[in-house]
């Protein structure tokens, strides 16, 4: 699937075109399926243009970074590509695949690379969560936020505290292993969350918001506590933080981003494997939506634009 242009999904196109050649330190895989991301929807709208991780290449060009597959060996492999996964064989570095065992469905592992390398990262990298602490997740029903839920009561955190929209989204969270989910609004928020964590003061607050709720979460730090921001779905400013304000609880605000991280270090290693392991074990349960033909691939961008999805949408070569 090719754009020659930038738009929206209707600019997604299925072409024949000549197979990708890997190079020194890269490997050809024959996809097998392919992840669906917001990151891809961007790219295509032309929104990834500028900075030092923006997409490269000129139009026309292949959109995607994540696919399951096969190598000319015979391995099974997940692998994290910057471009040029929604296609029957796409080219990875070898330091951006890991070896993907037959007991991880392929929609599995690919909600493992962007989301669950991000909650991985958010939780060990970022939060540096110790055992016993309590962790509020936002937008725990999502993507990433199911499996921040999962990690944390693997990682030891004492208390989990879900946020959510709606009743049924809240009641998923605790299936997930959430102790108790409140609704996530901005009005309130405190009140709620100090209240579910039993009238104390928190440790970590992962927000994927922003806004006014990002502005609401400071309020429920406690000493040495962590806010961590990696979205902002609000798409609504937050009001600046006085040093002063962070000072006296010896608080932390911290931004995090899994792309320049992934080109610093490639996508393979410890953190993935892991994220595979726990997830053959059955001890983590990434979500999986719809599958998709490679050729509607423009149907699953609408859908998820729509919100009319849930879980990891997938193409099917």
């Amino acid at each position: 699937m090719r754009f020659e242009r930038f738009g929206g999904p209707e600019v997604l196109e299925e072409v024949e075109a000549p197979d990708p050649v890997a190079g020194p330190g890269e490997t050809l895989v024959e996809v097998e399926a392919a992840g669906v991301n917001f990151g891809d929807i961007k790219d295509i709208a032309g929104e990834l243009t500028d900075g030092p991780y923006a997409m490269q290449g000129p139009l026309p060009r292949i959109p995607g970074m994540e696919v399951v597959g096969r190598t000319a060996d015979g391995r099974r492999v997940l692998g994290y590509v910057r471009q040029g996964g929604y296609a029957a064989k796409a080219v990875v570095a070898d330091r951006d695949l890991a070896p993907l065992p037959p007991g991880v469905g392929a929609g599995e592992g690919l909600a493992l690379l962007v989301q669950g390398l991000t909650a991985w990262h958010l939780l060990r990298s970022v939060a540096r969560l110790r055992a016993g602490e309590s962790v509020v997740v936002h937008a725990a029903a999502g993507g990433t936020g199911s499996l921040v839920v999962q990690l944390a009561r693997e990682f030891g955190a004492g208390r989990i505290i879900a946020t959510a929209s709606s009743e049924e989204k809240r009641a998923f969270a605790l299936e997930l292993g959430a102790d108790v989910a409140v609704d996530g609004a901005a009005e309130g928020y405190r009140e709620r969350v100090l209240d579910a964590n039993q009238g104390r003061p928190v440790d970590v607050v992962l927000d994927a918001v922003g806004g006014p709720v990002l502005d609401a979460a400071l309020d429920t730090l406690g000493f040495l506590g962590r806010l961590i921001t990696y979205g902002s779905s609000s798409r609504q400013p937050a009001t600046p933080v006085p040093p002063v304000s962070l000072a006296v609880r010896n608080a932390a605000v911290a931004g995090f981003w899994v792309t320049p991280l992934l080109a610093r270090t490639g996508a393979g290693g410890a953190a993935l494997e892991e994220l595979i392991d726990l997830t053959a074990r059955h001890r983590l349960r990434p979500l999986v939506g719809s599958e998709y033909d490679l050729g509607s691939a423009a149907a699953a961008h609408a859908d998820l634009l729509g919100r009319r999805s849930k879980g990891k949408l997938v193409l099917l070569p």
